[in-house]
Formats: C-alpha cells, sequence, structure tokens
C-alpha cells in the first residue's frame, strides 16, 4: 500500500481543475459554472450523508483508508483521492458514493457518468503525478453495496482531457450556461435553490408545469438582543449571550440564522468571526428602530457584482424595473384598502381613494423618467395613507389612530410601529441581498441616503404592506397594543417602549412564518423565504430568465 499525503494547506495552482469540479462538469455544465466561477455553494442534507460516510469510512478502515492531495500541470488537474490502495500488485485509487449505481440495459451495475468521470480523473491524475501506471479506478456505492470497475484506457485519458480543456472554456465565459434539459437532474441537485432552474423554465415557457425545488421555509431562529449591556459571544458551537444581570443563555449555530443587536448591546469579535463562518447574518439597530447596518461578510465572486453593475448602468432596464416595483406596491396598497373596506361598509374618503389609486397606477408604465416615477408613486402613498387612517374599527382608542404619514421622528404610535417595523424590514430584506451575493449600494430606483443601501430600499417595497402594515393594523383593530405601557412620549415624538419593541418584534417575526403563495410560480413558501426568492428573482431580470420580479401582490 502507498501511503503518501500532500500538504493540502499548501497554496494550490489557480488554473488547475479540481477533479471534483470535473464531476459537477459532467452531471450539469451550469452546476459548474455556478461553483467554480460565481464561487455559490450550498449544503444540503445530502451533501453532508456524504460527509458523514467519509468519516464512518475513515473510522472503520483505520490502516487501510489513505487519502492524498496530487497536481498536475501537465494535465490541469488538483486533487483529494478517497484512497489509493494495492491489489494484486497494482495500484487502484477508489471513490465512495452514498447512492446507488447506475444500470446498463442488461441491469447490470455500472458507474453514472459524472462519477465515471471523476474517478478516470483521479486515476489519470495519479498515473501522471506519481508516475505509476493505473489501469482501473473502482467506485463503491454503498447504498446498494456495489462496486463497480471503470477501466483507464486511452478513450478514458482523452475524455477527461476534453473535459478539462470545457471547464477551461466555461472558466472564462462571461454567460452562465442555460439550464440542462434533463429536469430530473434538478430535483438532487443542491444547488438548485441557487440556480432556480423551475423558475427558469418557467420564464421561457409560462405554461411550464413548475415543481417547487426551492425550500418552502429557514427554520433558524432570528435571535433579538434587545437590552442594552447585553453581551454576546462564542461558546464552541454556541452562542453566548449574557445579560446584565450576568445570567447567561446559550444558542446553537446551526438553529440561528441572523443575530439583531438593538441598542447598545455588545458582540465580540469571536463571536463576529464565528457567525460569518456559521453563515449567520449580523444587523444593527438604534433604540428607536433605525436600521444602522449590517455585517457584510463579501463571500462568493465578485463576478455577479459585476454583472449587477453592468445591467444597472441601463437606464432603461432601471427604468423598467423600476415601474415593476412601483406598480407591485400600489397594486398591494390598493388591494389592501378593498379587503379591509370589504369587512366593513368603506368610507366614501376609502372609495375615492381607491379609484384614484387605479387612474394612476394606469400611468406608472407611461413614466419616462425616474423623476416622473417619483411623483407617481407619491401620488399613490399620499392617496393610500390619507385612506388607511379611515380603516380603524370603532373600538379602536383615538391615541392609537392616525392622520397621515410621518417619519422620524413619529408623532404619534401608529407611526412609531410602522417606522419601527420598516426597520425590521430593511433589516430582513438587507440579510437576503446578503444572502444572495449581490452589491446592497446599487440599485435601481433609490438613490443613496444615510445608512440605508439603494437596493435594499428598492427590494422593500414589495413587502412593505404584507410585513409591515396589514400585521399592524390588524394588531390595532384587535386592542392589542396599550398606549400607555407599550409607547413613550418625548415631547412631540413617540416611541416604542422597552416592551412595545418586544411586542411589536414578536407580531412581525410571528408574520414571516406565514405562507404566502407565490401568484405566477403558483407554490407556497413562508414571507421569511420569500424575501430571499425575490432577491434572486431580480438577479435572473439580467441574466437572460427574468419576468417573474416584482409579482408579488396582494390578492
Amino acid at each position: 500500500m502507498l501511503t503518501m499525503l500532500l500538504d493540502p494547506t499548501v497554496e494550490a495552482n489557480l488554473d488547475l481543475i479540481r477533479v471534483s469540479a470535473l464531476h459537477a462538469l459532467a452531471y450539469c455544465p451550469r452546476l459548474f459554472y455556478l461553483e467554480e466561477v460565481e464561487e455559490l455553494y450550498t449544503q444540503n442534507a445530502a451533501v453532508f450523508a456524504g460527509r458523514r460516510l467519509h468519516v464512518e469510512l475513515e473510522n472503520e478502515e483505520e490502516g487501510e483508508w489513505e487519502d492524498l492531495f496530487l497536481e498536475s500541470a501537465e494535465l490541469g488537474l488538483r486533487g483529494r483521492v478517497d484512497a489509493l490502495r494495492t491489489r494484486e500488485g497494482q495500484f487502484i485509487p477508489y471513490e465512495h458514493k452514498r447512492g446507488r449505481a447506475a444500470r446498463d440495459p442488461q441491469n447490470q451495475p455500472v458507474a453514472w457518468e459524472s462519477d465515471r468521470l471523476q474517478i478516470l480523473a483521479y486515476a489519470y491524475l495519479v498515473e501522471t503525478a506519481l508516475g505509476i501506471p493505473i489501469l482501473e479506478g473502482r467506485i463503491r456505492y454503498h447504498a446498494d453495496n456495489v462496486l463497480v470497475h471503470v477501466p483507464l484506457d486511452e478513450a478514458g485519458r482523452a475524455a477527461v482531457r476534453e473535459a478539462v480543456q470545457q471547464a477551461r472554456l466555461l472558466r472564462q465565459s462571461p454567460l452562465r450556461p442555460p439550464v440542462t434539459e434533463n429536469e430530473r437532474l434538478c430535483a438532487g441537485c443542491s444547488l438548485a435553490p441557487v440556480c432556480l432552474p423551475e423558475e427558469a423554465r418557467l420564464a421561457h415557457d409560462r405554461e411550464w408545469q413548475l415543481v417547487r425545488l426551492f425550500p418552502e421555509d429557514d427554520e433558524r431562529q432570528c435571535v433579538h438582543i434587545l437590552e442594552p449591556g447585553t453581551r454576546v459571544g462564542r461558546s464552541g458551537s454556541r452562542l453566548k449571550i449574557t445579560h446584565k444581570d450576568q445570567t447567561e443563555e446559550f444558542i446553537a449555530a446551526q438553529q440561528t440564522g441572523q443575530l439583531v443587536l438593538h441598542s447598545f448591546s455588545q458582540i465580540s469579535t469571536q463571536a463576529i468571526h464565528f457567525c460569518a463562518e456559521s453563515d449567520i447574518g449580523i444587523h444593527f439597530i438604534s433604540g428607536g428602530g433605525r436600521y444602522v447596518c449590517s455585517l457584510d461578510p463579501r463571500k462568493g465572486s465578485i463576478q455577479r457584482r459585476i454583472w449587477q453593475y453592468r445591467a444597472l448602468s441601463d437606464p432603461d432596464l432601471c427604468l423598467r424595473l423600476a415601474q415593476q416595483l412601483v406598480t407591485c406596491r400600489g397594486q398591494s396598497q390598493r388591494k389592501f384598502l378593498m379587503r379591509s373596506g370589504a369587512s366593513c361598509s368603506r368610507l366614501p374618503q376609502v372609495e375615492q381613494a381607491i379609484e384614484q389609486m387605479k387612474s394612476v397606477l394606469k400611468q406608472v408604465n407611461k413614466a419616462d423618467s425616474r423623476e416622473s416615477l417619483l411623483g407617481l408613486e407619491g401620488n399613490l402613498a399620499a392617496l393610500y395613507f390619507g385612506a388607511l387612517a379611515h380603516m380603524f374599527s370603532d373600538t379602536v382608542r383615538e391615541e392609537m389612530r392616525f392622520v397621515g404619514r410621518n417619519r422620524r421622528p413619529p408623532k404619534d404610535r401608529f407611526n412609531a410601529l410602522l417606522g419601527f417595523g420598516y426597520g425590521l424590514l430593511l433589516k430582513d430584506v438587507m440579510n437576503a441581498i446578503l444572502i444572495v451575493g449581490l452589491e446592497p449600494a446599487l440599485g435601481f430606483y433609490h438613490q443613496p441616503r444615510s445608512q440605508a443601501p439603494p437596493l435594499a430600499l428598492d427590494l422593500m417595497e414589495i413587502f412593505r404592506v404584507p410585513l409591515v402594515d396589514m400585521p399592524i393594523m390588524a394588531s390595532v383593530n384587535r386592542g392589542q397594543w396599550d398606549p400607555e405601557a407599550d409607547f413613550t412620549i418625548r415631547g412631540e415624538q413617540v416611541w416604542l417602549s422597552d416592551e412595545g419593541r418586544k411586542k411589536m418584534i414578536s407580531i412581525y417575526e410571528k408574520r414571516k412564518q406565514e405562507k404566502w403563495k407565490h401568484p405566477v410560480t403558483g407554490y407556497s413558501l413562508t414571507y421569511r423565504r420569500l424575501l430571499e426568492l425575490e432577491v434572486r428573482l431580480l438577479e435572473k431580470e439580467w441574466t437572460g430568465e427574468g419576468g417573474l420580479f416584482a409579482q408579488l401582490v396582494v390578492r
């Protein structure tokens, strides 16, 4: 048996192709491009199961399991061979797969094409890098306990060289390959939530019977640290929260999606590093509910941000996207007024606003500039909030009502709720943008101002009504708010008290867990998943698969 382990920390030649990348290439060129060019990776249950298999094999076959890292400039390859063993005087590389083998027409076990190319590449790499003859590679499929032999002949070597050349060409291409025609491959692909293959097919064929591959929900919790002086640190694989009274609580990293620090709570450097490594978003919000900033780990390739910059430098595209955005929000506002007024006789003021908004919405697609669009949006907002002031039930106390929209500082309790809610929404939109990997500072409608990045301001327009306006109005009409205990009055300014902030966060987070059926795709997702989906659908607008963005209108 040959025992050879090269140091994996040695910087690899970036021009070399990973053997595992050839596996992705054979499976789907688009998958290869997403991983190798755009540097997008996800981890699903199958990925974790494969890792567990390798750990188990290493533990069970101590003394038999030998892996090695090799690279060859001649082949243009580098990779980590699962195992290299000697059988009857011959060196044989082994690959281990968790699933079942493919079957030929005679029902004999054979390697899947992507697995076959991978083991051939490993065999050829071992032969070239170590200068030893390799006659075959072997693949163990553990689900059906089958060992498949793959001979390394001239045809196999040629197939590896051809794949390396194809990989190099794809690396240099500025265009993402199209979705594979074999839709069955997409169902088991770990990058389906990033690629959105079914949505891409729907964008090209509106009659396509879409199957949802995007995860229905993200069950990781959003942890809000509200009390000033609370410290967040790291303890092993958990986040440790130390309160002012020195009591401690621990939260598992795999159960945490976001960490939101309000007011003057603190976080250690170790915890920041840990959150970045664990893909936990870190966000800061002021005591008054104003969004301050987010930690941007800047993961992934700059390639996607370059595409975004090129696309959003086109004024015609920006105007079209802005029109879709204003239409989406305006229609949702109007539908909310219609929906709310249906349960109680509509007042003339509400009916008039609904009709006027309909007229304004017809002008949106005729707007020829951002400035004219801003004017139409302003008219829609004035009509909407003017009518919303008449949508309270008769039992609502006068202190909880409002005359119209005012911004910071809020001058009444209802506007205090709206401002705090919009701050939470902006934070969640930022989180989704950073997960997807776009540039928050480069939007298509809003201009830079204060701490709010333009792209986040753009995207939050889609969710203002369903995620903030609707649950706040419902909670006020249900009498959930105590005008004295839940608010703090400072001169003409009105802010949420500590209890009020906790209550608003609870209402908002509960709303995010509810599901909304997408009007175009036809499948249902929780709001917290829809936030990420909408960012990904926006990116498709400049990758040739557009047409699904900003279609989320309240029914």
